[in-house]
């Protein structure tokens, strides 16, 4: 903890001068601000390329400006002046290198050589692109030898569509299914829920649907720092008077009001919008409960007026016609009582049946949800019940209302649509087999918890990464840290250096790669790519700046020269890598034989403005289920973990956060203005009563010890407490630091999703 880390609410709304500022700020420091300003006139529009940041929608009419604060930032730090070679590393052991934080890290700039770990010097040294295939390859080939499951190809959600498809194919070349995303841990929750409800993995809401709703609902996400440019969408509902029912545990500001930077009239005068007209702070944990409470109400209210002989409040028409397993799920919700409700929600009952009410009053409602709904034990519950929710007045499948997860990383949602993915069940492998002759493995693969267990008890061997941080963004770091370094193999595919390039294996590759926003130059002229995002529209994407160095290799050259060194020469000729590298239309073309009933006409498709969407069937009351409807399901129950101690006078929930200068692990500055956080990082938000209550002191520093009966010990040292508006009993603390305090096997049933929203600590003062 640093002396200048300290606090001081932010009195401003989310957008306006705040942001602009930011902006600047940011593309000054990176060296870029007349480049930066120029290309972001095409971020996010037909014309440019896609935002490398968050998957949210792209308008058929965008803004002059299409880009917010967060993707802002996101571009400036891709497109840095700032770069390294190997005479950085001359200077730099990575022992020394381990004792820098995820900023510092990031901070030195793009990566322009590939280079290769000498154990002797224990510094990366330079290679030819060459000679890392060669002794790459030969590496797989041997470890193939032993056992083709022993090896992980992990995708972070930024890899395009063309890319993770030939990523995913070399994998099942090679032999196996281990095909672990970041979706594993964070939506993978969304993915096993609603195929069970509705019958499609993604959301059924779309642009258009937020110019017809009348009521939107949030649930667990931070719309101001992870999904800027929804803001937009939000506040013109406002505007046209929709109320907005919040259901999250911190006050958040871009959820508070905005100020929207493209506006004259808000950016010259004090004008801002309030986006929720209820906000209600759910304690960590307590989603099922407080969304039960809310199911309760109506069904109250619907008897009420069965009784009376008045207009029905749940849709009986639409359940009667779609829906199955309501009695089940009305009889328990009648049954849970609002002393258990209230208990595991923190929230009252009167705040609950108001929020009921507007809900009843509407009729076209949209709920969105993020992360902090489905990084909990029962994270596939919790968007159960969103779905139960809102099949109880028929708001899923007509204009103006639907579920609507918000992804993370910009393609994160489109791998999984072309074939990454651990479970064989999702993935086209017959197709596979007869468009390629080989039979592809059919044994499930690894996921994220489980590629951790397997190197923890050594059966995974190498780990190969298509970007990401995967060693930081993954749960129980200390102990994975430890198993990371016994890999025999570690190839990272990067355009900065992170914490999963420093901590080596026997044998170490770090592969620059260019950057999405950069031109792409092939054999066949300049490539573009594509990518899906959160509402299921493919968009394609058409690099315009410079790249950082000529001597950086595209995505899809390094997985195609990466299959073709890894695999035995008969099984790599049965894909035309060189001619896929050479034109990614013909990559396009192949995934439409793959997929033609989203992919059809991909090359023609890609340039719509607005994007083309995918099938979703839901969106249009086609229920793609094994009984043909939408279905209840009833929770199993209301206590969110019953894998650990409950709360207790000295135990807390912690649950994990980012910044607003922060996209997943890239940690863009220190600073959480929005929550009035400067200077640092190593921070706890702590209700005072509770900092009263435990003996403590704000401002004082202080150990956090994990709570578990695995034996394990599990602690972040040094964390400054900060007086905050937090439910009693929960705090909040910032990721990935405090991932090593979450215990792999501490996961969302069935998704396996980290539960990184409530885990059980204790706070004990700072030891020396």
């Amino acid at each position: 903890m640093t002396k200048e880390t300290h606090a001081a609410p932010y009195p401003h709304p989310a957008g306006g001068w705040g942001s602009v500022k930011e902006v600047g700020t940011i593309l000054l420091d990176q060296g870029v601000l007349l480049k930066g300003g120029n290309l972001m006139l095409h971020q996010n529009k037909t014309d440019g390329y896609a935002c490398v940041g968050c998957a949210w929608a792209k308008p058929a009419n965008p803004h002059p400006f299409e880009f917010c604060e967060s993707g802002a930032k996101a571009t400036a730090w891709e497109i840095t002046s700032k770069t390294i070679g190997a005479d950085f590393f001359r200077k730099h052991t990575l022992t020394e290198l381990r004792t820098w934080s995820d900023h510092q890290l990031e901070a030195v700039g793009r990566l322009t050589v590939p280079l290769r770990w000498d154990p002797d010097s224990d510094r990366y040294v330079e290679v030819a692109w060459e000679a890392a295939f060669n002794e790459i390859g030969q590496e797989l080939k041997n470890l193939h030898a032993l056992d083709p499951k022993n090896t992980v190809f992990y995708a972070s959600g930024r890899a395009s569509l063309e890319t993770s498809y030939m990523y995913q194919l070399a994998a099942r070349l090679y032999g196996n299914n281990n095909l672990p995303d970041s979706s594993n841990m964070c939506h993978e929750s969304t993915s096993v829920a609603l195929p069970k409800t509705i019958g499609v993995p993604i959301g059924t809401v779309n642009l258009d649907d937020f110019e017809q709703t009348d009521c939107i609902l949030f649930f667990g996400q931070n719309v101001g720092t992870n999904s800027p440019r929804m803001l937009h969408q939000v506040q013109s509902a406002r505007k046209r008077g929709v109320p907005v029912i919040t259901f999250n545990p911190l006050r958040e500001t871009g959820l508070l009001s905005f100020a929207n930077p493209q506006s004259p009239t808000e950016m010259l005068t004090t004008a801002e919008t309030q986006i929720s007209t209820q906000y209600l702070q759910v304690k960590a944990g307590g989603d099922s409960a407080a969304i039960m409470g809310l199911c309760k109400a109506l069904i109250a209210r619907d008897d009420a007026a069965q009784a009376a002989g008045s207009a029905r409040v749940l849709d009986a028409g639409f359940i009667a016609e779609h829906t199955a397993g309501l009695d089940d799920f009305a009889a328990q919700a009648r049954a849970t009582s609002w002393s258990a409700i209230e208990g595991q929600s923190g929230l009252t009952r009167a705040a609950l049946e108001e929020a009921a009410a507007t809900y009843a009053n509407a009729r076209r409602v949209i709920a969105v949800y993020g992360m902090g709904l489905t990084q909990h034990r029962h994270g596939v519950q919790n968007v159960e019940m969103v779905s139960n929710l809102l099949l109880l007045r028929g708001n899923i499948g007509k204009p103006g209302a639907g579920i609507c997860p918000v992804r993370g990383h910009s393609n994160v949602q489109g791998q999984r649509t072309v074939g990454i993915t651990e479970k064989p069940k999702l993935a086209p492998l017959d197709q596979l087999e007869k468009q390629y002759g080989f039979a592809p493995p059919r044994d499930e693969g690894l996921n994220t918890v489980t590629a951790c267990r397997g190197m923890m008890d050594g059966s995974v061997k190498a780990f190969i990464g298509l970007g990401g941080n995967f060693l930081r963004a993954a749960p129980d770091t200390v102990r994975l840290e430890a198993a990371w370094s016994q890999l025999r193999l570690n190839v990272q595919i990067a355009t900065k250096l992170n914490r999963s390039h420093v901590v080596p294996g026997a044998v170490n590759y770090l592969l620059p790669c260019l950057g999405r926003i950069e031109i792409d130059r092939q054999a066949g002229g300049e490539q573009s790519v594509a990518v899906e995002d959160s509402t299921g529209y493919m968009h394609g994407s058409r690099g315009r700046a410079e790249p950082a160095a000529d001597t950086l290799w595209s995505e899809p050259a390094i997985v195609a020269a990466l299959a073709q060194a890894m695999l035995p020469s008969e099984r790599a000729a049965l894909v035309p890598w060189a001619d896929w590298v050479a034109d990614y239309s013909r990559i396009r073309d192949a995934i439409a034989v793959t997929f033609p009933d989203i992919f059809n006409d991909f090359n023609a498709r890609m340039w719509t403005p607005g994007g083309f969407r995918r099938p979703v069937p839901a969106a249009h009351r086609e229920w793609k289920t094994p009984n043909g409807r939408a279905n209840f399901i009833a929770p199993a129950t209301l206590e969110e973990n019953p894998d650990q101690q409950p709360l207790a006078r000295d135990i807390l929930r912690l649950f994990t956060i980012r910044s607003d200068s922060q996209f997943n692990t890239t940690i863009y500055d220190l600073d959480d203005r929005f929550r009035g956080v400067y200077g640092g990082r190593k921070v706890l938000l702590v209700n005072p009563d509770d900092i009263v209550r435990l003996g403590l002191a704000e401002g004082a520093l202080v150990d956090v010890h994990g709570v578990t009966d695995d034996g394990l010990v599990r602690t972040v040292a040094g964390l400054k407490l900060v007086g905050y508006e937090v439910p009693p009993g929960c705090i909040a603390g910032y990721y990935p630091e405090c991932n090593p305090l979450l215990p792999l096997e501490h996961h969302a049933l069935e998704s396996m999703v980290p539960a990184a929203k409530a885990i059980a600590v204790r706070l004990a003062p700072a030891a020396g």
